[in-house]
């Protein structure tokens, strides 16, 4: 989270009434606690947030580091709380939100946008809704819709869960297309997307951790497991033989997981 505020704070976008959301997930939403002591440096404001809105979003606007928060949902009761109280949060449609057919959807007007994933491959395409297994864990959101349309798109995620990488020589699943992504935050460094040489030329001068995709691909092969073919369909066999998958599950997967998981 930490880095990933450095990113926002070091992107040329990081200037007064920049827009900004968050996605769900947990390293995604504790950016929104980090970005204080930048605003506060610059003396910026954001013009609106919006997304996932939780409670440290919610004291931003208190404090006056937001103008506005724009509530397509709320992830918590503070948040909700918020939208009763405060006059400058307030709900907007999923329509004013990212209908493709609407020209003023908000996805659309977004610098920033803090997203997490399951998995991304060496052409930053994100997955988001199945895991290596094949099998569907989640849905994707506004995971797309808010990547094609910001400025400056950001993946934050661990190098490893577990035993699995998250950089992947392929994804599962293509939720959000590499053309859409721009940065990947991991604790390990920093990958840009090589399409953006904007933002590798600001990071590289503000001496931020940055590696190349390959090179986090490499470290979370050293760190995690890896399985040849044969050696997953042995895993998926034992997992459906256990209960934790059906007949019905391992069939959609091929009978095994994506040769490197």
């Amino acid at each position: 989270a930490e880095y990933c505020a450095r990113v926002i704070a070091k992107a040329p976008f990081f200037k007064d009434g920049f827009s900004f959301q968050t996605g769900g997930g947990g390293a995604a939403l504790a950016v929104n606690r980090m970005l204080r002591p930048y605003l506060e440096e610059k003396n910026i404001r954001m013009g609106f947030a919006i997304g996932g809105i939780t409670q440290p979003m919610c004291e931003l606007l208190e404090e006056g580091f937001v103008r506005r928060i724009v509530d397509a949902q709320c992830f918590d009761a503070a948040s909700v709380k918020s939208v009763e109280n405060d006059p400058g949060h307030f709900e907007i449609s999923t329509s004013e939100y990212a209908n493709p057919m609407n020209k003023g959807a908000y996805v659309n007007r977004l610098d920033y946008v803090v997203l997490g994933a399951l998995e991304i491959d060496l052409d930053f395409n994100v997955n988001v809704v199945t895991g290596s297994d094949g099998v569907v864990r989640g849905a994707p959101g506004g995971h797309p819709d808010t990547s094609a349309g910001s400025n400056c798109s950001i993946i934050v995620a661990p190098l490893l869960r577990s035993r699995i990488p998250t950089v992947c020589d392929r994804v599962v699943t293509v939720t959000t297309p590499g053309e859409c992504v721009d940065v990947l935050v991991t604790d390990y460094g920093i990958a840009v997307n090589p399409l953006r040489q904007d933002l590798l030329g600001a990071f590289r001068e503000a001496g931020l951790p940055l590696k190349t995709i390959e090179e986090l691909r490499e470290v979370s092969a050293e760190l995690g497991l890896e399985l040849s073919p044969e050696k997953e369909a042995a895993f998926m066999a034992v997992r459906t033989a256990e209960g934790e998958l059906t007949e019905q599950q391992l069939d959609a997967t091929g009978g095994g997981a994506h040769p490197v998981v």
